[in-house]
């Protein structure tokens, strides 16, 4: 009896059929949830690069957005912090279709156009602090925010929803 179950023993240990099968199942998890993670964070930063460019797009709009020049040539006048919103959501001043990222919208965008506290004088002190032709640089801001539920991954790991924070500036310049 004994020396069958040694028999048996030293076939299984030269026999190598079956070793591949073994390996992949220790490795198969390991390597599908690498990929997953890598997947995940891919769809991240894209939704994030997506937000920063809705954001800077809206925000040299609103630069160069000058409502007056409308009002004063007898047209009815625009709202530039609302138009340069949908810019950063849509894609476009209309504010129509499908948003560059799902699940964004136009609550989680501020577009701030030269307001008191952001305007900076040109020269503090004798020391040339911004170069520009008027006394004062004032700044167009546009932030916003987006929460990413993800693809599933980050669930499965209990990781609840990740805020996005990105903001852009630009120098009021108004034509």
């Amino acid at each position: 009896m004994i020396m069958r179950l040694y028999r048996q023993l030293k076939r299984f240990r030269h026999e190598d059929r079956g070793t591949s099968l073994v390996e992949m199942a220790f490795i198969a998890p390991l390597m599908l949830s690498l990929s997953a993670g890598v997947f995940e964070f891919g769809n991240l930063i894209h939704d994030k690069l997506l937000m920063e460019a809705g954001l800077s797009d809206a925000s040299r709009f609103a630069a160069r957005c000058n409502s007056q020049l409308y009002t004063n040539a007898g047209l009815a006048a625009i709202n530039c912090s609302d138009i340069a919103t949908n810019i950063a959501v849509y894609g476009n001043t209309a504010g129509t279709g499908s948003a560059r990222i799902t699940g964004w919208q136009k609550s989680d965008v501020t577009v701030t156009i030269g307001d008191t506290g952001s305007c900076h004088d040109a020269v503090v002190a004798g020391v040339t602090e911004y170069r520009s032709t008027t006394a004062q640089v004032c700044i167009v801001r546009a932030a916003g925010t987006l929460v990413y539920n993800g693809i599933g991954m980050l669930s499965l790991l209990n990781i609840g929803p990740i805020t996005l924070n990105g903001f852009h500036e630009e120098r009021l310049i108004r034509f």
